[in-house]
């Protein structure tokens, strides 16, 4: 899973993500200061792992990883070459999701580029960036497909759906409200435009400590993002990315008593990546042996052999069937063959449906 870090300079954007990916990333009270796009590579927490990991005793344990992509500060007019302009949109168009950074917290000490805290404006201002980037590649496509489709149908089709978009964004509207419709060359197309705007969000509000207990519950900003992502189907998470920061240095056993003394259950990180796999819909199921405990993240409804099919391309081949058992029967029976024996263990065979915290076997012969 890869998500792209955006938002205006000094909302936190950089502090966040050093402290997600403990990458370093430069982060100062200036805009513009992260000029490449910094990119790190997270461990996905996974408790059930360290759990079957040691009752397998596993020489590896190898979790799933999620690739973090953070950009620079984008301004007003980035689009049209201001500040760092829009060669930095060009680094997330291959994300699955955009994770958008917002200011909700007051402080003197860190100024902000348009000189008051409002989330609104600020998430306006992104998207509006990321609507006039999206019109550009939409421009570029309809001036190659037009010069075709005076005779040919298709591109004279295809050239009808890409007018039709452009309008729907000149309009001020996200591509993701733009319906494709039924017609399949509609929504193949539609999908390699690869547009900015048609990416699932996810908004990360900063807040400060005061604000974190109760998960930005009587901060007003956090309320307006709140209503604004429910209007567009994004999912909200609270953070404080100085406390991020904080925990990012600490070791597991800390970092528990920290959050336990600030009144949290989970990190930031944490909820950003159930935030995260709830908004594109994933799961991860298991495998597990000697040689290595792994989680494997695939899409709800995903079939065993396609499953499968995530290790090596050989196995969903040659599938035969899938030895199946949830995680907490087999750690509470201690292993596969007392499982077994309690009849906890399904043999499984093409249609069945991956859940998430499955652990299974594949048989498979090529």
């Amino acid at each position: 899973m890869k998500l792209g870090i955006v938002g205006l300079p000094n909302v936190g954007k950089s502090t966040l993500f050093n402290s997600l990916t403990k990458a370093g990333a430069e982060s100062a009270n200036y805009p513009f200061c992260t000029i490449d796009p910094n990119v790190g590579v997270v461990a996905v927490p996974d408790e059930r792992l360290k759990l079957l990991g040691d009752m397998y005793h596993s020489k590896k344990v190898t979790p799933a990883v999620i690739e973090f992509v953070d950009i620079a500060g984008l301004v007003k007019g980035a689009s049209k070459g201001e500040g760092l302009g829009n060669q930095f949109l060009a680094n997330i168009r291959e994300v699955d999701a955009i994770v958008h950074v917002v200011r909700c917290f007051e402080d003197p000490n860190v100024v902000h580029v348009d000189g008051s805290v409002d989330p609104a404006r600020d998430i306006e201002t992104i998207n509006l960036e990321l609507i006039f980037s999206d019109i550009e590649i939409l421009e570029r496509r309809i001036a190659k497909t037009s010069k075709g489709a005076r005779m040919d149908k298709k591109l004279a089709k295809e050239l009808e759906l890409l007018e039709k978009i452009k309008a729907h964004l000149e309009d001020g509207q996200l591509a993701k409200t733009f319906e494709v419709g039924d017609d399949e060359d509609d929504q193949e197309w539609f999908a390699s435009y690869n547009l900015l705007t048609a990416k699932p969000v996810i908004y990360a509000a900063n807040v400060s400590e005061d604000d974190l207990a109760d998960d930005g519950a009587n901060n007003p900003h956090v309320a307006n993002v709140r209503k604004l992502a429910a209007e567009e189907g994004s999912e909200v998470f609270v953070i404080c990315a100085q406390i991020e920061q904080e925990i990012a240095e600490l070791d597991d056993d800390e970092k528990a008593m920290f959050l336990e003394d600030l009144g949290l259950k989970q990190s930031g990180l944490e909820k950003l990546i159930k935030a995260s796999y709830s908004l594109l819909g994933l799961l991860s199921y298991l495998t597990a042996g000697e040689d290595e405990t792994r989680a494997w993240t695939i899409k709800k409804g995903t079939k065993a052999p396609q499953a499968a099919g995530k290790i090596h391309t050989d196995f969903e081949r040659g599938f035969i069937r899938a030895e199946v058992v949830n995680y907490k029967d087999l750690l509470e029976c201690g292993s596969l063959a007392a499982a077994r024996e309690k009849g906890l263990v399904g043999l499984e065979g093409k249609e069945y449906v991956v859940q998430d915290g499955d652990v299974i076997l594949f048989r498979f012969n090529v």
